[in-house]
């Protein structure tokens, strides 16, 4: 059973191999390596029985119970669909939880079948014990973090920049209470892991969103958010209506987009409606009872005005939102920010915050190519 393999390594990543996972569906969902397809070789509760056997009864046994549960037609189905995969993508690796008895059988099968591709030595916890390294390792690259209030089209600069590590998208989660997007967020893993391949890509410094350690569902790592939280910025200062523009396009045109897109039209938009509503109920603790239940009734108007084809009429929940809520949070936290001595490089507008990231990165690229 035994017959070529990779070490484990994150070039494998960084190349952008195709990976089957062989592990189960349930372990695949937990989180995987970044671009791997989810081929099993035990279902969900083949797995289950085959461990029970080896916890009663020793490898030896799970593995004949294995052998008999994928047999026949159930073999040749999931040998089909690995040759399948590796016809369309002929240097594909696969790999199992540890690089062991699963990804060996697969192998061993395959080349039986006529073609083995390599296996991943040490498997998907080989390779996940080097992806969060890398992650612990850019804690110590220079660092630039991004503030200012909600609205200043932060994601959008950093996204501009070489250096940008964009953690929003990775979290699929745009960072406030209403930043939640139709597609389901990633695990705390697939988070992780997508972040570690974003930095394999950056040896240098990198520029980042300020944000809190937890983005939507997931959490920054601990070690390399410690690194952003003593990060010099640069704050990006804009005007109450150009921020209101950029919350018209992220919350409302683009969030009903992506939810028409996914339900079609009808359902999207009710889903669309559902969630900026349930997000507006979740701050009625901060909100109080008596300003939440004005921004309801403003915002109820709103989505009657944009079934008719006004979509402005959202400023008149917006604007309140960001002034009375959003605007005070934020400058208590830069107060905070400033009395520990954290250090401002430059404030200014978006355009020129742009240009003055770009010098830094310029500046920082140097010492640490």
């Amino acid at each position: 059973m035994i017959g070529a393999s990779a070490p484990a390594g994150t070039d494998l990543i960084c190349q952008a191999y195709p990976l089957i996972d062989v592990r189960a569906p349930v372990e695949f969902a937990q989180g995987a390596l970044p671009g791997a397809v989810n081929l099993p070789l035990l279902d969900d509760d083949e797995r289950h029985q085959v461990g029970l056997a080896y916890k009663k009864r020793g490898q030896a046994a799970a593995v004949t119970l294995g052998e008999k549960l994928v047999s026949g037609e159930t073999k040749a189905g999931r040998l089909a669909a690995w040759r399948a995969y590796l016809s369309e993508y002929p240097d594909a690796l696969i790999y199992c939880f540890r690089g062991g008895l699963r990804s060996q059988i697969v192998q061993q099968w395959l080349a039986e079948a006529g073609r083995a591709p390599p296996r991943i030595e040490g498997g998907w916890k080989a390779m996940r014990q080097r992806l969060c390294t890398r992650i612990d390792d850019a804690a110590s690259q220079p660092m630039l973090v991004i503030s200012g209030l909600t609205g200043c089209a932060k994601t959008a600069l950093i996204n501009r920049l070489e250096s940008g590590v964009d953690l929003e998208g990775f979290a699929n989660h745009k960072g406030s209470a209403f930043g939640r997007m139709p597609e389901p967020p990633p695990t705390q893993i697939d988070f992780e892991h997508a972040l570690a391949k974003r930095l394999m890509a950056l040896s240098g410094p990198l520029t980042l969103e300020d944000e809190s350690r937890q983005v939507g569902s997931v959490n920054v790592p601990l070690t390399f958010w410690q690194g952003m939280a003593q990060a010099p910025r640069i704050r990006v200062e804009m005007p109450l209506d150009w921020r209101l523009e950029q919350l018209q396009k992220d919350y409302i045109i683009d969030l009903e987009r992506a939810h028409c897109a996914r339900f079609g039209e009808e359902e999207g938009w009710q889903r669309m409606r559902q969630q900026l509503g349930n997000a507006l109920l979740r701050l009625k603790k901060r909100l109080g009872s008596a300003r939440l239940a004005r921004l309801q009734r403003l915002q109820a108007l709103a989505f009657a005005a944009h079934e008719s084809g006004d979509r402005q009429a959202h400023e008149a929940w917006l604007a309140p939102l960001l002034t009375e809520y959003y605007d005070p949070m934020y400058r208590y936290h830069l107060k905070r920010h400033q009395q520990t001595g954290l250090r401002e490089l430059h404030v200014g507008d978006w355009g020129s915050c742009l240009s003055a990231a770009r010098e830094w990165q310029a500046v920082q690229a140097p010492a640490s190519g």
